[in-house]
C-alpha cells in the first residue's frame, strides 16, 4: 500500500487526476483546493460545473479546517456513524470554488477506507471523490465496470481493491442552517 500512496501523492501534487478505491465506489479524485485540477474532473465526467462534487477529508479535525462551524450533534454523529455518510455543509472555506454548489454548500465525507485515510492525511488537504463514470451513466459498482474511456483518461490508477467490491453509494445528509440534519439519501 505504501507504493500506491506514494504514487497517488505524486499524482495529486502534480495537479493530476487519480482513479482510486474508496469506502463506497471507485472514485475520480484530485486536490479539492485546486480549481484547475477540479476542472479536469468535470471535463472527464462531461459534467456541468453546476453539479457539485463530494470531497473526502481524513478526520473531524481536517473537516473543521474547511467547515469552521459544525453543530455538536453533527460531530457526535461523525464520531459514531458506522456506514459511509456524506454530509452537506454550508459556508465552506479554503476549497476550490468549483467544488462548492451555487447555494454555498459542499458535500464532505470522512472515509473508513484505510488507503483513503492515509492518502488524505499525508496529502494534508481534502480530495475530490466523484464516482468513476461519465455523467448520466450508471455508477460502476466495481473496478471492472469502469469505462475504458475513463481508464485511458486519468493520470494514475491505484492498484488496490480491484476485485469485486459491489458496495453502494454513501448515505447523504444535510446540515440545515438551524443545525438540524435532513436525510437526502438513506
Amino acid at each position: 500500500m505504501n507504493v500506491e500512496i506514494r504514487n497517488s501523492l505524486n499524482t495529486l501534487n502534480n495537479q493530476e487526476v487519480l482513479l482510486y478505491p474508496t469506502d463506497t465506489v471507485w472514485g475520480l479524485g484530485c486536490d479539492a483546493t485546486n480549481k484547475n485540477t477540479v476542472n479536469k474532473i468535470f471535463d472527464l465526467k462531461q459534467r456541468a460545473e453546476s453539479k457539485s462534487l463530494i470531497i473526502l477529508v481524513s478526520s473531524v479535525e481536517m473537516l473543521q479546517t474547511y467547515i469552521p462551524t459544525i453543530p455538536k450533534p453533527v460531530i457526535n454523529l461523525l464520531n459514531t456513524v458506522k456506514k459511509p455518510t456524506t454530509i452537506i455543509y454550508s459556508n465552506p472555506i479554503g476549497l476550490a470554488k468549483n467544488v462548492i454548489a451555487d447555494d454555498n454548500t459542499v458535500a464532505i465525507r470522512i472515509p473508513e477506507n484505510e488507503f483513503c485515510k492515509q492518502l488524505i492525511s499525508k496529502f494534508g488537504k481534502p480530495i475530490v471523490s466523484t464516482s468513476a463514470n461519465i455523467s448520466g451513466e450508471e455508477t460502476p459498482k466495481n473496478f471492472s465496470e469502469i469505462s475504458k474511456t475513463l481508464l485511458d483518461s486519468v493520470d494514475y490508477i491505484v492498484s488496490l481493491q480491484r476485485e469485486q467490491q459491489n458496495v453502494k453509494s454513501s448515505t447523504i445528509l444535510k446540515v440545515e442552517e438551524n443545525g438540524e440534519i435532513t436525510i437526502l439519501r438513506p
